[in-house]
């Protein structure tokens, strides 16, 4: 069985990782996304909880897509969860830059790890959660930078987030 891992930190999904979920689910026999939650970094727009319901609205109709939260390394959770596969996005020569320097790094900690890019699709190449994160602080409207599924409930999540933040700044 072809078992192959896409990671992130998905605060928030896009509809980017949609397309990059849906695609490595028609490559892969199994495909789980590992939403990495790093305790050294500041807390996230969205909590590892949030993050993972997007994530699970957004795999939802794909049967063999599923979703994890994991803290450490991403050669540990392909180890535990038997992936060979580890499936990045790449949104311009940047990104893909980027990604095949990761690669090495992954071949370093597992041998038998081989990393797929693959390059976004034109229509989602300028959205990232960057994008997103802008939109919602600022309260602009989500349009199709998110999966349809989990629009209302990032948009419903917003003003919570907002005065965590604000309180956060004023402490």
């Amino acid at each position: 069985m072809r078992h192959a891992i896409v990671t992130g930190s998905f605060d928030p999904v896009t509809a980017g990782h949609a397309d990059l979920f849906a695609r490595a689910s028609a490559l892969f026999d199994r495909v789980t996304v590992v939403i990495l939650a790093n305790a050294e970094k500041s807390s996230g727009f969205f909590s590892a909880a949030e993050r993972l319901r997007f994530v699970e609205e957004t795999v939802a109709d794909l049967d063999n897509v599923d979703a994890v939260v994991y803290g450490g390394l991403t050669s540990d959770i392909a180890r535990e969860l038997d992936a060979r596969y580890i499936v990045r996005g790449a949104r311009s020569a940047t990104d893909f830059d980027y990604e095949y320097g990761l690669a090495f790094i992954m071949k370093r900690f597992d041998p038998a790890l081989e990393t797929v890019i693959l390059p976004a699709r034109p229509e989602y190449a300028m959205i990232s959660s960057t994008y997103v994160r802008e939109l919602l602080r600022y309260g602009c409207p989500l349009g199709d930078a998110v999966p349809e599924q989990c629009r209302r409930d990032m948009e419903k999540a917003r003003e919570a987030i907002l005065e965590k933040e604000e309180s956060r700044a004023n402490s």
